[in-house]
């Protein structure tokens, strides 16, 4: 009985360790990844995930105008420079931040770099940790962008979606 018991037991275990390691990760559906450019002597990494467009209405609809916004998906998206830099004019010290858009209906969006860099989204965004804000311009792309990417150049970065760019210059 004691043999048939273990032997049980040891089913079990295996059938458990099986079934654990037959659950794989499933992708991401709005991947993570990275760009990195210079601008001027600073190298610039920005770290966010991608979403599709996937056929919906996203500026005034998935993503509200005149509301903070986390700039990509999952985690808050981050921006980080080995130097100091001037955002718009602004000096921006060199350090890792989280970025964030406020998106407007007129094209005059708001870029903010939040001294909190590790938040989910942008639930719990404190206006009071903001390094910098600064105003950028939004316009059209000659065709879609079907998922959400950054581009950096020697004069600022943009974020590019849907039918829209938003570039913040950058010296």
């Amino acid at each position: 009985m004691k043999k048939i018991k273990a032997n049980f037991l040891l089913l079990i275990g295996i059938v458990l360790s099986a079934s654990v390691n037959a659950q794989t990760p499933q992708p991401r559906v709005s991947p993570p990844y990275s760009v990195t450019g210079k601008i001027g002597d600073a190298t610039i990494v920005i770290n966010y995930s991608s979403p599709s467009v996937k056929g919906r209405t996203i500026w005034g609809g998935l993503v509200p105008f005149d509301a903070v916004w986390r700039a990509g998906a999952n985690e808050a998206t981050t921006f980080k420079t080995d130097k100091d830099i001037h955002v718009g004019n602004r000096l921006l010290p060199a350090g890792k931040y989280a970025f964030f858009l406020i998106p407007a209906k007129d094209g005059k969006w708001v870029a903010i770099f939040n001294k909190v860099t590790y938040q989910w989204g942008a639930f719990k965004y404190d206006e009071i940790q903001d390094q910098l804000r600064v105003t950028a311009k939004a316009g059209s792309l000659s065709e879609r962008q079907e998922m959400l990417i950054y581009k950096i150049t020697p004069d600022g970065f943009s974020l590019n979606w849907d039918m829209l760019s938003v570039f913040i210059p950058v010296r």
